[in-house]
């Protein structure tokens, strides 16, 4: 029996790097795993949901990453741990609000693995995600989150993309042009900066129009994405609103601050990773000359991936 119809209406640069959280965070995060886990997990997670975030810590000096520390922090859904990003899962709106990860350098030069195209439900959805079934016969796309090929390092890694919390209805046109786009030139800004923390997902708090399959998934109006590198010499962030259609315009038209993103939103991105004033600092600004763009990529895309 088809679930009723979701209620859609939702209440709407530099600086010095002294002032991140680096000094002593190894020291004190073993100390903290298991207060910050239920924090933004919470009580139902599965028990290797744990053990995952302890060995990410005990990771910690290799791969450079703040492990738990890179989550917004005032979810509005049910957090769901993945071994290499996280989500909040609204079931609302059959999507995730937010899919949060770490893109560095190093998991982008490995050799990449065969994508595997396996999308599924989400087991560890608590109430159940949207189905591949949902997608049928519309005319929507099953568009990625946390792009396949941001998690091309390892199989068990790139098979987690394709589960459904991570998918979402997204225009072809938008898929395979514009959002394209932005994932191929966040990998390269990854790899060009190192260290990326990635936030993206659907706005949600839009009027949602129009909705697909039986369990009412909700076609987003916009997409956003927001980055942030805090790797020496220049701490910077960005953030993107893409509008769900085909698009001929420049991606930089899209840009905005973080600051924009979270008013947009209602999502508190990056609260745990810096201190008070350098986040008051990096997301209130943004230089789109610091995240360049690349004119092939644009000229591929308006004259050739728009229309696949």
């Amino acid at each position: 029996m088809a679930k009723f119809r979701k209620n859609h209406q939702k209440s709407s640069k530099a600086a010095s790097t002294g002032l991140v959280i680096r000094a002593g965070l190894f020291a004190v995060l073993m100390g903290l795993v298991y207060w910050g886990f239920k924090s933004f997990v919470g009580e139902d997670a599965p028990p290797q949901d744990l053990e995952v975030v302890k060995a990410d810590v005990e990771n910690l000096e290799e791969t450079g990453a703040d492990s738990i520390f890179y989550l917004p922090t005032n979810p509005n859904g049910t957090i769901v741990q993945h071994q290499y990003f996280a989500l909040s899962y609204v079931e609302q709106y059959e999507l995730p609000e937010w899919c949060a990860y770490e893109l560095t350098a190093q998991r982008l030069n490995v050799k990449r693995v065969e994508r595997s195209n396996d999308f599924r439900p989400d087991p560890k959805v608590v109430n159940g995600s949207a189905t591949p079934e949902d997608y049928r016969r519309s005319r929507y796309d099953r568009g990625h989150l946390v792009p396949a090929a941001d998690m091309a390092f390892a199989a068990e890694a790139m098979s987690a993309t394709f589960l459904m919390s991570n998918i979402s209805p997204q225009e072809p046109g938008f898929n395979k042009g514009i959002w394209r786009e932005l994932e191929e030139l966040t990998r390269d800004w990854a790899k060009r900066f190192k260290h990326l923390y990635v936030v993206t997902g659907p706005v949600l708090t839009q009027p949602i129009q129009f909705w697909i399959g039986e369990n009412q998934v909700a076609v987003a109006p916009s997409y956003y994405k927001v980055l942030l590198d805090l790797t020496e010499p220049e701490l910077k962030a960005i953030g993107f609103i893409v509008p769900n259609r085909t698009s001929t315009e420049r991606l930089e038209s899209f840009a905005v601050s973080v600051d924009e993103v979270e008013r947009l939103t209602g999502i508190n991105f990056f609260q745990n990773l810096m201190e008070p004033n350098l986040e008051k600092e990096l997301e209130a600004n943004f230089d789109v000359n610091l995240w360049k763009t690349n004119e092939k990529k644009f000229q591929r895309r308006v004259q050739e991936w728009n229309f696949q």
